[in-house]
């Protein structure tokens, strides 16, 4: 009978010790995942200034890389092109093998928006600060380029009226009319002799547009790098907004 209960109280107590590791196991799985860390609330104004940030960061480095030589000239994405309303002028100045002033005036012409664009970082860096922002969400998470998209709708006609007269010393300072004077005037003696319509296009007017959407398609392109690649947020509010995304 005393060895029938000892080896019953044996069983008992190995019994136990198996329970309360079991309990331990579950224990230990239920404290894993109540621990589980959770990505930080963010604020609708701490969107919009991260969102603010992420444009100062794209407008500064669309400058320092188009207000160089050759930023307009050697990139093909923002490149200006003969002002197409006047294509006729250019079709014309080959014809009467002026090829060198047509390479040249060209070249100015981006010379022309790769010297002005130097005064754009505080004019632009103004017109984000002073951007009106509702919904800070709406634009985060509205896909690529959004928020390029709703400075540019909203400042579109305020930077370009304080670009042009930038643009007006910058095609003054690389002698832009000079090279464009002797292509209008063959063209426009040929028209008096064929009684064809003369041609002035507006150059300030167009080297002031291109230049603004050549800027904003850098700063898209910006942008876009930092709401796809962790690394191109540099600050910890670009890393905290976006990295909610």
């Amino acid at each position: 009978m005393k060895i029938l209960l000892i080896s019953f109280l044996s069983l008992f107590v190995a019994q136990c010790s198996k329970i309360s590791q079991e309990l331990l196991t579950m224990a230990n799985g239920v404290g894993s995942i109540t621990t589980t860390p959770t990505a930080p609330q963010l604020t609708n104004a701490e969107v919009i200034s991260g969102l603010k940030e992420a444009l100062q960061v794209g407008i500064k480095n669309a400058v320092n890389q188009s207000a160089v030589v050759d930023g307009f000239l050697g990139n093909a994405q923002i490149r200006l092109p003969f002002p197409p309303d006047a294509l006729k002028v250019k079709e014309k100045a080959l014809q009467l093998g002026m090829n060198n002033q047509v390479e040249q005036f060209e070249t100015t012409l981006n010379r022309a928006a790769e010297e002005a664009v130097k005064e754009a970082l505080p004019i632009f860096t103004q017109a984000i600060l002073n951007m009106s922002v509702q919904d800070g969400f709406a634009i985060l998470k509205g896909g690529n380029g959004a928020a390029t998209a709703f400075l540019k709708n909203q400042t579109s006609q305020q930077l370009y009226n304080a670009f042009l007269p930038k643009v007006k010393e910058a095609t003054s300072k690389v002698s832009l009319t000079a090279k464009w004077t002797p292509l209008m005037n063959k063209y426009n003696q040929a028209m008096a002799l064929t009684g064809g319509e003369k041609i002035n296009p507006d150059l300030d007017a167009f080297v002031t547009q291109r230049a603004i959407d050549g800027l904003f398609l850098m700063v898209q392109q910006e942008e876009d790098k930092i709401r796809v690649n962790p690394a191109a947020r540099v600050t910890d509010l670009l890393a905290k907004v976006f990295g909610s995304l």
